[in-house]
């Protein structure tokens, strides 16, 4: 901030709106940044003009964005006019030959894959092959009827890209067995979806898990197999080497294996074998005990304001795995209503309730193995609800303990933070610190909800438990090394920064970055630079550090 003695800091500006406790504070949320709502952040000075109609405008929106770049997935000009091109030169005769030629080339291929993937269809009756070639050729009469042939090299290219259909395309080893009357029936999907606009891929949590392994069970290559023996092995001991976990961890932990691996890392479990089991039961018990004692007071006239909030703000959570259900309601509602009452400090404040979702859904891989997307948790048994609901608020509870003063009144811990990333990035990368301070954005305006949702706001959720991994492993890793991942995470976006010439453009990018199709490959890329930034400003200022 300014030291100029005309300019006041930005909380005594903004006394008012001084997040703590209870209150709806700047950031908590996902909107985007809206300029009516916020009209005392925009000088007059600094609106943006009218958009004129005969100007191509520059993207304001993450949407608008999102449909700039989404020209990978669509036919471009050149390729319709090449299209239109072959019909015109292409007669009847040899448009039907090559029609016939395509869905002899299309059957032979259909009918080799199918072999490669079981042997039953060897023996499948005769008169269902014929069925199915009977349909496909009257599908591709249609397509000739209303002209949308090509060449037999474009025509068999376009029905065999994964690039001309907008749905994920799924490796052999996901696709399902179908009968031939599902192919053909998946063929004629394929045409109508031809005249339907071109959307890019939505990647569930269970993208690319044969990187990430999150969840799933993909083929795992050698590397992984050998990752996960390493895990095995140092687990198996009758007293864990916890110094040795944290190494291993911090590159990834897999999937079948974080479940205890973090409950270890967060001091949740002992590091000797035999007392694991005990300190589970006394551990269970003991909240379930504090259920029992002030879980109905939730309505009482002190503690009814805090579960208001509560109950307002678990529909506004980040679950994109799971089905919203109530029963997933009243777990986190009693996780959260439970710490606020034993932590009278801080209270319940806004963000705290996504910092529940990464345990949540991590301990419930420890009774699944179907994948976790759009899972039921109410199919799962009584007694594993209780235990994950157990767990879980035991290590947010660990988690919190070590950034407490992030949530105390007026929030000081993320104040520090926030300003000790404004003092790196300036040393980090001086052109992006400037280009913000020329157009006036403060870094509390974006960089308040990095910290006070530990980046789960800015990231899918498959990314923030690989993030996870690591911070439990690094010593002070949400408290500490958060502040380095978000200064690389903030100066990975330079250039996009830079391009962005208003406020209001600015904050819209700072909100909402292009993080969708993440996966492990970026989050072990920002990481490795956040480590970097660790060593090289080791001498950072440490006023930010508890």
């Amino acid at each position: 901030m300014s030291s100029d003695g005309n300019k006041k800091q930005f909380w005594k500006r903004n006394a008012a709106k001084v997040p703590g406790s209870i209150q709806h504070v700047y950031g908590a949320q996902h909107p985007p940044f809206d300029p009516l709502l916020h009209a005392n952040l925009i000088k007059a000075g600094n609106k943006p003009p009218p958009a004129t109609p005969g100007k191509p405008k520059k993207a304001t929106t993450f949407q608008e964005f999102e449909s700039i770049t989404s020209d990978a997935w669509d036919v471009g000009d050149d390729d319709d006019e090449l299209l239109a091109m072959a019909a015109q030169n292409l007669n009847i005769e040899v448009v039907m030959e090559t029609a016939n030629k395509v869905i002899e080339n299309h059957s032979k291929q259909q009918e080799r894959q199918r072999l490669d993937d079981t042997t039953e269809l060897e023996h499948r009756d005769e008169e269902e092959v014929a069925e199915d070639e009977e349909e496909d050729e009257e599908d591709e009469e249609d397509r000739v009827e209303e002209g949308d042939v090509t060449s037999p090299e474009l025509s068999f290219a376009s029905q065999s890209s994964p690039y001309t259909d907008s749905r994920l395309v799924k490796s052999h080893s996901e696709a399902p067995i179908g009968s031939p009357k599902d192919a053909a029936g998946e063929h004629a999907a394929l045409h109508r979806q031809r005249s339907l606009p071109h959307r890019p891929p939505v990647i569930p949590l269970v993208a690319r898990m044969a990187d990430q392994n999150t969840s799933g069970t993909p083929a795992m290559t050698e590397r992984e197999a050998s990752r996960l023996d390493k895990f095995k092995q140092l687990l198996a001991g009758p007293n864990t080497d916890l110094e040795e976990l944290r190494k291993l961890s911090w590159s990834g932990i897999p999937r079948q294996v974080r479940p205890i691996t973090w409950k270890l890392l967060s001091g949740y479990l002992p590091a000797n074998a035999e007392r694991r089991e005990s300190v589970l039961q006394r551990k269970r018990q003991e909240y379930f005990g504090f259920i029992q004692q002030y879980y109905d007071s939730r309505n009482d006239e002190h503690h009814q304001d805090t579960y208001r909030q509560i109950h307002i703000d678990i529909p506004r959570m980040n679950l994109e795995s799971l089905v919203p259900q109530p029963k997933l309601t009243e777990i986190f509602e009693r996780i959260l209503f439970i710490w606020a009452i034993r932590h009278p400090a801080s209270g319940y404040v806004q963000g705290i309730n996504d910092l529940v979702t990464p345990f949540f859904v991590v301990y419930v891989f420890e009774y699944i193995e179907e994948e976790v997307e759009n899972f039921d948790v109410s199919s799962l048994q009584e007694e594993a609800l209780r235990n994950i609901e157990a767990d879980s608020f035991w290590c947010m509870s660990k988690l919190l303990d070590g950034i407490q003063d992030n949530y105390t009144f007026a929030q000081p811990g993320i104040q520090r933070k926030v300003k000790a990333l404004e003092e790196l990035v300036s040393r980090i990368d001086e052109s992006v610190h400037r280009h913000m301070h020329h157009y006036e954005v403060e870094y509390l305006q974006f960089a308040f909800r990095w910290m006070n949702n530990l980046l789960m706001r800015e990231l899918p959720l498959r990314c923030t438990i690989r993030l996870w991994d690591t911070y439990q492993a690094e010593p002070e890793g949400f408290s500490h090394f958060h502040l380095y991942v978000c200064a690389a995470f903030l100066v990975k976006w330079r250039k996009e920064i830079l391009e962005e010439r208003d406020f209001q453009g600015l904050m819209i990018l700072l909100q909402n970055l292009p993080t969708m199709h993440w996966g492990n490959e970026e989050v072990s890329v920002l990481l490795a630079e956040a480590y970097r930034l660790k060593f090289a400003f080791a001498d950072a200022p440490n006023h930010y550090k508890r």
